[in-house]
């Protein structure tokens, strides 16, 4: 049932206008004025509001501004009894729905009701369906236990406006949880408005964030809203964090604890309701201890941390992941014969999701049927510039399949290590990083069968370095 909001200081009107809903069966809501109708904006989830023009302590047309900017899916009716045409034209300008006069028509107030509820119903309904075919595309695919983990993290924090910080390696899918958490939150109907920190050059990344007015610096010919209120109501995505200056760092540090924003060249504040999530490939704690990043915004940045973990740390992931992509981009379904899917798995992927995909286009450009093997994902695999050797190039242990499971096991392991070393040059400390273990882990398996480090362990890599 549609809740509606009767603005006006007339208590007849008021009266008048709720008897005339509630007879058609809608819930009503009074106020005597635009102050005590904010208020109760901000309590309740209103359908539309009825609003009028002449009002004590804050006007008709200057609620309507704010109605407009901090719930811009309430649809409003104006009324009043002094209509002119410009007054008319000024509050369907200002995002009014109609305008309408007194003494009020019955007829025409449930008619404006209707559409008005009608419309936002269609809106609401396009809105579903365009969030419904991003999360098909935004989907977070894989069954590893680090990310049912990941999940886990993101339903537990989506529902609350507490503030994340996204860590992992570049090309994890960050942004992709993030907009997980915007998707699954009570701020889901609002903005998500991304900023990359990494992108903007230090000279701009005040204006982007907070804002100018026109003339407040050479080339500022008129102003412009910041991130920060276009994302008032919603969730303001800080991707790269860590590679923001530290004057920059300040001014978001204070536009977190204040929760209100200055434009460039103005000297009027802005209150700002919004839910920051952070992300950075980067070690903020090592950042902070070097000096790079401001420790007070990590400690405010940092209240639900969530990693997510690099490809190579989820197990079974690449083949669903790559099947999920190949489907995106309309091959046939896919059909990874004899060792292939061995390969996918053991592949390292050092550019993560973001090689994957770059993995699947291919794959729909060249065996659009969806089917392919072993080799055909070898060649596929090169890399440009290590000519026939390299890595996951070649062949697997011979006949390591037809073995029992702890002689195939100890085989693939060899394999493994040697791999890992090739693509890292024979270095024990890079390679023992790359696998997650410890260096001295990596030394014992290496004795245990008699791996001599050299720099590409006859796999044919190159440095790397």
């Amino acid at each position: 049932m549609a809740l509606i909001l009767i603005i006006d200081d007339e208590p007849g009107i008021r009266h008048t206008l709720a008897s005339i809903l509630e007879d058609e069966h809608y819930k009503v809501k009074t106020a005597e004025d635009a102050v005590v109708g904010l208020e109760l904006l901000g309590q309740e989830r209103i359908d539309l509001v009825f609003l009028d023009v002449l009002l004590p302590r804050l006007g008709g047309m200057e609620a309507l501004e704010q109605i407009r900017r901090n719930w811009p899916d309430i649809e409003v009716v104006v009324i009043s009894g002094h209509a002119n045409v410009d007054m008319a034209v000024r509050a369907v300008k200002l995002g009014a729905f109609d305008f309408l006069e007194k003494p009020l028509s019955l007829d025409k107030v449930l008619t404006l009701c209707r559409n008005a509820l009608a419309l936002q119903k269609l809106r609401k309904e396009n809105q579903s369906l365009k969030r419904g075919a991003a999360s098909a595309k935004d989907e977070i695919i894989g069954t590893s236990a680090a990310v049912e983990n990941v999940r886990t993290l993101i339903r537990q924090a989506a529902s609350s406006d507490a503030r994340i910080l996204i860590t992992g390696e570049n090309g994890t899918g960050k942004e992709l949880v993030a907009r997980a958490i915007h998707r699954l939150s009570p701020r889901a109907e609002r903005a998500f408005v991304e900023v990359n920190c990494a992108g903007i050059p230090e000279s701009l990344i005040e204006s982007e964030l907070f804002g100018h007015e026109k003339g407040a610096f050479t080339d500022a010919v008129s102003g412009r809203k910041g991130r920060f209120e276009l994302a008032h109501g919603g969730t303001l995505f800080l991707d790269e964090i860590g590679d923001m200056s530290l004057s920059a760092q300040a001014k978001v540090l204070r536009a977190i604890q204040d929760q209100k924003i200055e434009p460039l060249g103005s000297e009027k504040t802005i209150e700002t309701d919004v839910r920051i999530v952070a992300a950075t490939n980067k070690n903020l704690e090592a950042e902070c201890e070097a000096g790079r990043f401001r420790q007070d915004l990590f400690f405010r940045l940092n209240v639900i941390p969530i990693h997510v973990p690099a490809l190579r740390e989820r197990p079974g992931d690449a083949v669903l992941l790559l099947s999920h992509f190949l489907k995106l981009l309309g091959s046939g379904p896919a059909e990874f014969q004899g060792d292939a899917p061995a390969i996918l798995n053991a592949y390292p992927w050092p550019g993560n999701i973001r090689e994957l995909r770059n993995l699947a286009e291919r794959i729909a450009v060249m065996y659009p049927e969806g089917k392919i093997d072993g080799k055909a994902l070898r060649e596929l695999l090169k890399t440009p510039g290590e000519g026939g050797g390299g890595g996951v190039q070649d062949e697997l242990p011979a006949g390591m399949l037809g073995r029992p499971y702890n002689e195939a096991k100890e085989s693939f392991e060899r394999y493994y290590l040697e791999f890992h070393l090739a693509r890292n040059n024979g270095i024990i400390s890079r390679t023992a990083e790359a696998i997650g273990i410890y260096p001295s882990n990596l030394h014992s398996k290496l004795r245990k069968y008699h791996i001599a480090v050299t720099p590409n362990n006859g796999f044919g890599g190159r440095d790397e370095r």
